[in-house]
């Protein structure tokens, strides 16, 4: 049975032993679905300030919601719109100080303020994003980023 550990030290060490934890709980298991469900509630109940962790996953066409925590979520993201679409089309990482300033932005969750969302690539394949959300402003920065860039990589290297 896996247990997650309280983490400890600065953010970059605290980021280290989170990817530990999160490939320990992503060991032999090779489902989207149950990878994606259990990375959103490590991630959400190990980092503070957040409201909202998950997947977007592509159908080919848009984004569809997956495994997350937090308030229920919208349920379809077109590629065009919001920051999860613009992580999705430019296949880069987004990182929103204040999502009130995104002309675009797509509102599931009023209280979020920022947000980090990350592509998930097989290759050149779009797989989805994964997204998190802050009531906090600017709550995301480049250590964030790099981390979670990390545990995003692990779910993908995971899945066949």
């Amino acid at each position: 049975m896996f247990a997650s550990n309280p983490l400890y030290g600065n953010k970059a060490e605290q980021y280290r032993q989170l990817l530990a934890q999160a490939h320990a709980l992503l060991q032999g298991e090779h489902d989207r679905i149950a990878n994606a469900a259990n990375l959103s509630a490590l991630v959400y109940h190990a980092l503070p300030g957040l409201n909202w962790v998950g997947f977007y996953f592509h159908d080919g066409a848009e984004l569809v919601v997956g495994p997350f925590q937090g308030k229920p979520a919208c349920v379809r993201i077109p590629l065009n719109r919001g920051v999860c679409g613009a992580a999705a089309r430019t296949r880069r990482t987004q990182r929103v100080e204040d999502v009130h300033a995104v002309a675009d932005h797509i509102a599931c969750d009023a209280a979020s303020r920022s947000e980090l969302v990350v592509p998930l690539l097989q290759g050149e394949t779009l797989i989805g994003v994964f997204d998190l959300d802050s009531p906090i402003p600017a709550r995301f920065d480049p250590d964030d980023q790099q981390g979670l860039e990390a545990i995003a990589q692990a779910f993908v290297g995971s899945l066949r």
